[in-house]
């Protein structure tokens, strides 16, 4: 376990921005963790999982903790389900892949999103008509400041959409070790009824598809949608799909009648972020070496060397433009460091 100067964070972060961390050390054990913390107690810190899920501004001025806990175990099981354990440097998408493999169900729409276990309760991820929240159990966090490990219940993280009390209440209080699920084993919830899963399905002739088949079509419609984090640097969907209240948006719907939405709720509707940016423009649309993917006007791109400030600006536009157009605030899903 060795800190490393003035280290290159190219490689850690999915947007392949070039920044550099103060101090780098990566953990393999909640042992090294527990010792680094206790050992560098008085320094700033910066906890980093898979960089899928951050834009990199500026260099880090602190320690750079990577959490690279390795490990998956059933730690539970009956006929009809299956508690998984699963440690929070394990990448996301070779677990949800492992548990198929089990035919442990639960998981499955949540293919290929990009990250690590550890950090999918942060954002209470999800894609496809599932959130993480729908088989989340508990989570064991270690307390940075005390070192003392405490158990997160479903309830106590309070999720939401794209939301939990990691982004909130105790923000920058705990690192997140390890995640427990729990999944199906039989009568599965298969669950087609989001986005183009369908299509998808019928393209290939499944009319009774299992929980591959579904894995499969996620992964063929994000891989058509997605640039490869490897030859695109990207962070997956940049900005949340805006929440707005039915009452404002009846107005919107009048003046865009073909806007897009889904009922969420009595009183609220959910609104395409995607649609807003096509419809505004910055499909396809470069600025430099920064730009919004052709496919997919959700994620932003670094085409080589743009700098997070560069992505950031771009950000920016977009919103400004979504609003001044529709009247509706989008907000970043991807934290801005």
């Amino acid at each position: 376990m060795e800190i490393q100067q003035n280290f290159s964070l190219k490689n850690y972060n999915t947007f392949g921005i070039e920044a550099k961390a103060k101090q780098f050390v990566a953990v393999h054990s909640v042992y090294e963790l527990e010792t680094v913390l206790k050992e560098h107690k008085d320094e700033k810190k910066f906890i980093l999982g898979g960089g899928s899920n951050m834009l990199l501004t500026k260099d880090i001025d602190a320690l750079v903790i990577h959490i690279d806990l390795k490990g998956k175990k059933i730690t539970q099981e009956d006929d009809d389900y299956v508690w998984v354990e699963a440690q929070a440097g394990e990448n996301w998408h070779e677990f949800v892949l492992w548990n198929i493999d089990q035919n442990f169900g639960g998981l499955e729409n949540m293919s290929l999103i990009p990250g690590n276990v550890g950090t999918t309760p942060v954002q209470n991820i999800g894609a496809y008509g599932a959130e993480i929240k729908d088989s989340f159990v508990s989570c064991e966090a270690i307390h940075i400041a005390t070192q003392e490990m405490k158990t997160f219940s479903n309830a106590e993280c309070n999720f939401g959409y794209r939301e939990s009390i990691f982004k909130h209440e105790v923000k920058g209080q705990y690192i997140i070790t390890s995640v427990v699920f729990k999944l199906t084993k039989r009568n599965h919830k298969i669950n087609t009824s989001y986005g183009d899963i369908l299509g998808e399905l019928s393209k290939k002739g499944i009319e009774n598809p299992g929980l591959k088949e579904v894995s499969n079509a996620v992964i063929a419609i994000r891989q058509s949608k997605l640039p490869d984090p490897k030859e695109l640097g990207n962070s997956g969907s940049f900005f949340k799909n805006p929440i707005v209240l039915k009452v404002d948006f009846e107005k919107i719907h009048q003046k865009f009648p073909e806007m897009k939405f889904y009922d969420v709720s009595a009183t609220e509707v959910k609104v395409p972020a995607g649609w807003l940016i096509e419809q505004a423009g910055f499909k396809g649309k470069r600025f430099g070496d920064a730009g919004v993917h052709k496919n997919q006007a959700l994620v932003l791109v670094n085409y080589g060397n743009a700098t997070g400030q560069e992505i950031l600006e771009v950000a920016k536009k977009v919103q400004h433009t979504v609003f001044e157009t529709f009247g509706i605030q989008i907000e970043a899903e991807v934290n801005i460091i």
